[in-house]
């Protein structure tokens, strides 16, 4: 099959150039690493003076020191310049955004009886700050700010600033900041790239340091987060966009590669994949491809076509069904569609993957902005151990312990044997008779 994508039939690939199809725009970060060095020390040494420096160089912003943080003023403005029904839009997804997070919300202390006596369990509380990284290089993205917003109001942080790029009059987009206010966060700093995650780590003379920085990124914010993950926790890895649309043959190719341009149009370094055991399904998708095309934007275009007819994209045909699971487990995608009239059938056998939407219903479309469930996700096969933005990625986690004096004593005569054994002998001491006198003592 010839075509305008890459066609990949797995049945003839090599180890090798099957194992080139699983990797993604940011597996290799060694020039970013090096790239992003001087702007972190930068951020580190001058603060404010350079982050209005990068502002202006990179993102080509109308930017001064003075002007870094939004204003009351610039929140309220945005409300008028964002039309009525986007913002109503932005009110329901925030809603159920809400609800679904809501039940992911920890009990403050939950402690059970391990002994007669003895009580062991967890308490749950909110981290002290957390910066939410909302990119904008490729367009505005307010989705994310609900994403990333929403679980952390809802966790109870007390300190939530979000970073984006200033756009080319030193501003906001006005739909991020509308989302912002509506999920109940109102600090909101103009920085972006490998500047601002310097920037949250460091502090500046305006912006707050931060314990944590969460949301998606360029490879540039990805390496920054890499450099500094000594000095601030930089939660689940998400990069570039990628997906995974997996199709049987009971579905028409074309709404394979409706669905597959979905995460291809974010930009030229996103990954996208068609995966199907059926060549109707294959060459329907190549055929459906420019007619979709024509409905869409010139850069977004642009952006698919390069991400389907690179070497992170296509059409990938398998032999069966068999290997089409094995391809998207060890894929490990961040968006894995479903495309089936009997998706459940299909669910057991797949098992990597940060976000499964099954059916014809629901495309990655309905999942990113409205549904409930986070669209913050792990990429670079990261899906295989950790899972989508949560609660529980903004609280932090006490182990508590409290032993009553009727069950001292056969948890320090348990604890004082295998403390002896391991060659510990203040462990020992401190559960052994050494113990009693001050156990009645005043």
């Amino acid at each position: 099959m010839t075509g305008i994508c890459s066609f990949h039939e797995i049945a003839t690939l090599t180890g090798e150039q099957r194992a080139a199809l699983l990797r993604r725009s940011e597996t290799d970060l060694s020039g970013f690493l090096a790239r992003v060095q001087p702007i972190i020390e930068a951020v580190r040494s001058e603060g404010d003076e350079a982050l209005a420096r990068f502002g202006r160089e990179f993102d080509k912003a109308d930017i001064t020191a003075d002007r870094l943080k939004v204003t009351e003023a610039e929140f309220d403005a945005a409300f008028a310049l964002v039309e009525p029904e986007v913002v109503e839009a932005i009110r329901y997804g925030i809603g159920n955004i809400r609800s679904f997070h809501e039940e992911q919300r920890p009990e403050t202390m939950t402690l059970k009886e391990i002994r007669p006596g003895a009580y062991a369990g967890d308490r749950f509380l909110p981290i002290d700050s957390v910066a939410l990284y909302v990119p904008r290089g490729k367009g505005a993205f307010p989705s994310v700010t609900m994403m990333t917003a929403v679980p952390a109001a809802v966790a109870g942080v007390p300190n939530i600033a979000i970073v984006t790029p200033p756009t080319a009059d030193g501003s906001v987009d006005a739909a991020t900041l509308v989302a912002a206010r509506l999920a109940g966060v109102e600090t909101v700093y103009k920085c972006g790239g490998a500047q601002a995650v310097a920037a949250v780590t460091f502090g500046t003379q305006t912006v707050k340091k931060a314990v944590k920085i969460v949301g998606p990124g360029s490879p540039f914010v990805v390496a920054a987060k890499r450099s500094l993950s000594h000095l601030i926790d930089t939660g689940t890895p998400a990069g570039p966009s990628e997906a995974i649309i997996f199709a049987d043959d009971s579905i028409h190719g074309g709404l394979a590669a409706l669905d597959v341009l979905i995460e291809a149009e974010h930009g030229p370094d996103s990954s996208a994949y068609i995966v199907t055991h059926s060549r109707r399904v294959a060459e329907e998708a190549m055929a459906a491809l420019p007619a979709h095309w024509a409905a869409m934007t010139e850069q977004r275009v642009a952006f698919s076509k390069a991400v389907l007819g690179g070497p992170f994209g296509g059409i990938v045909l398998t032999p069966s069904l068999e290997e089409s699971y094995r391809f998207v487990n060890d894929y490990a995608p961040e968006h894995l569609e479903v495309l089936s009239t009997e998706p459940f059938i299909h669910l057991g056998r797949l098992t990597n993957a940060a976000e499964i939407l099954l059916g014809p219903h629901t495309p990655v479309t309905i999942a990113n902005f409205v549904l409930g469930p986070n669209a913050v996700l792990p990429t670079s096969r990261w899906a295989r151990t950790c899972g989508p933005l949560s609660v529980t990625d903004f609280v932090k986690r006490s182990s508590i312990g409290y032993v009553t004096s009727a069950a001292y004593p056969e948890l320090a005569g348990n604890a004082r044997r295998l403390a002896r054994y391991e060659g510990f002998s203040s462990h020992e001491n401190a559960v052994s008779e050494m113990r009693a006198p001050y156990l009645g003592a005043r």
